[in-house]
């Protein structure tokens, strides 16, 4: 018997089951070919090659990647335990922020003085082309509770549209005349977009007499009492630099992407703000609904257009001088989620690539600097940036969108139970009950998850007429809703889940069937509101 005979014989005794059922398929076709010796001798060496490529090359690579995937999945829970039961004690103890913080309303008692008691506040509004919403949120600013001689609000409009800067105009001169200081200011350029607009707002000379600035993008709708109820932590704390405000998000129920979204952001602001501020007295700046102290805006070296993520630039750099921030949890934000999965995904994006991008040009920075502690350096390296900015965002869709798939084609790979069962189940729960009302509407009334919920929305005018000329061009603009990438990582979940089924000893296949359809929903577009391009 020949070497390679001999061979052939070890490999086809040490296949695989499913392997050697189709060398067997192989055999009995090529036993039926008038140049079968020849054949089997191709087929040997083909599987021979793949053989080896399989040991020595791809199961290697996926232990090791299964491996950090694994020590990342450790991280994360870690992180999000160890959160959890921060905010836990916090409740439990009732540490509020007015309990922690010195906080006193403004005394407005003395008539004469009732005015100067109240510091000089500047209000930005950064827009851009938002003439769905640039109305109510001009007006939301102008109705503050605050004397109309100590706050200035500033919209700041970088729009290119003419319809846009048309109604931002009317909206500031019909608060103008009814006794508002408000100033429209508008660039010839969108150099550092929303930063540069802030920066350049900044600059004013009628800024110079402000003490604090409070921030609100296009879509947000500050209630009155927000300015009474937030700038007291400032006057009377003056080692704090920040109060951000949670959001509250009031087209929660309009379709089951925005009831997802109001899941994930709440546990933010509960778990990693209110954590953030209560222990390490950071977090990062959300970028709206916040009030900062001048002094240590600019001490900190203002707005900086770096990167995509400038409110936590900005945070990061204030922290590094020594400054404290406050989250407020009680005092709510009215705005919009993004309603189209375009959007989201655009938002997503912003956030993810953003603060992967600061971490690498602040770490050394972080290192050297010597304002801050030990303790905080590695607060702000480990915990903030490398577990919640970076890991978390690699590690979501690599391990369960791709890593995970793979493994059912190699069946040598074993990935514990607690990795993909224990943990995710964890998480999933700690999320949910940051926003429990959402979760059980989602997931006890599927009946009403798409349906247009006509409640108080930010530019349900506009958006109400594009929602039905959408409808009523569904078919002819199909092409627009397909998002392909989407579509293709579902065939491959998909593909692997049928293998599984074929070949598997494990009902994994169940889960990467539930995964794949959740893809294809998105890859085909029936995820959020769909607005056509007109």
């Amino acid at each position: 018997m020949s070497p390679f005979m001999k061979f052939s014989f070890f490999l086809y005794d040490s296949l695989s089951p499913s392997s050697l059922f189709l060398v067997q398929r192989h055999t009995l076709a090529v036993s039926s070919d008038t140049d079968g010796v020849v054949t089997s001798g191709i087929i040997g060496e083909i599987i021979y090659i793949w053989k080896q490529t399989r040991i020595f090359v791809f199961i290697p690579i996926l232990k090791f990647l299964v491996t950090i995937c694994l020590v990342m999945s450790f991280l994360v829970f870690i992180e999000r335990v160890y959160m959890s039961i921060v905010v836990v004690f916090v409740k439990l103890l009732r540490r509020s922020p007015e309990k922690v913080h010195k906080w006193e309303a403004i005394n407005d008692d003395d008539l004469e003085l009732a005015n100067t008691n109240f510091p000089m506040v500047l209000i930005q509004i950064p827009m851009y082309n938002e003439k769905e919403v640039c109305q109510l949120s001009i007006g939301a600013a102008c109705r503050l509770s605050w004397p109309l001689d100590r706050m200035i609000v500033q919209v700041l409009d970088d729009s290119t549209d003419p319809a846009s800067k048309e109604l931002v105009n009317a909206e500031c001169d019909k608060w103008a005349r009814k006794g508002i200081n408000i100033m429209s200011e508008i660039r010839d350029n969108r150099i550092g977009y929303k930063a540069g607009a802030l920066k350049a707002g900044m600059m004013h000379n009628y800024v110079k007499q402000c003490e604090f600035v409070a921030i609100f993008d296009a879509d947000f709708q500050p209630d009155p009492d927000f300015l009474e109820r937030t700038i007291p932590f400032l006057i009377h704390n003056h080692d704090i630099s920040l109060v951000q405000c949670r959001w509250k998000f009031v087209n929660a129920n309009e379709c089951l992407m925005t009831r997802m979204q109001e899941m994930s952001l709440n546990y933010h602001f509960i778990a990693e703000q209110e954590s953030g501020s209560s222990i390490h007295a950071f977090f990062g700046f959300n970028g709206t609904a916040g009030v900062w102290r001048i002094a240590a805006l600019n001490e900190a070296g203002g707005w900086k257009d770096r990167t995509t993520v400038e409110d936590m630039d900005l945070a990061v750099r204030a922290c590094l001088h020594g400054w404290k921030f406050v989250y407020v949890h009680d005092v709510e934000v009215k705005n919009e989620l993004p309603s189209t999965f375009k959007a989201y995904r655009f938002q997503q994006h912003r956030w993810s690539c953003g603060p992967a991008n600061l971490c690498r040009k602040m770490t050394m920075e972080i290192l050297q600097n010597k304002k801050v502690s030990a303790w905080k350096k590695l607060y702000l390296i480990y915990n903030f940036f490398f577990i919640r900015k970076i890991v978390v965002h690699i590690f979501t869709f690599v391990f369960y969108c791709l890593i995970l798939p793979t493994t059912v084609l190699f069946p040598e790979l074993q990935v514990p139970k607690w990795a993909t069962v224990y943990f995710p189940t964890t998480i999933t729960l700690l999320n949910a009950i940051a926003t429990p009302r959402a979760t059980f509407i989602g997931l006890l009334e599927a009946g009403r998850v798409n349906e247009w919920v006509v409640t108080e929305k930010l530019g349900d005018t506009l958006k109400s007429k594009l929602i039905t000329k959408a409808t009523t061009k569904l078919y002819t603009r199909f092409g627009q809703r397909l998002n392909w990438r989407e579509l293709v990582v579902g065939l491959y979940i998909f593909l692997c889940g049928c293998y599984d089924v074929a070949y598997g000893r494990s009902y994994f296949y169940v889960y990467l069937f539930l995964q794949s359809c959740a893809f294809f929903v998105a890859g085909v577009g029936f995820i959020g509101t769909f607005v056509p391009t007109v």
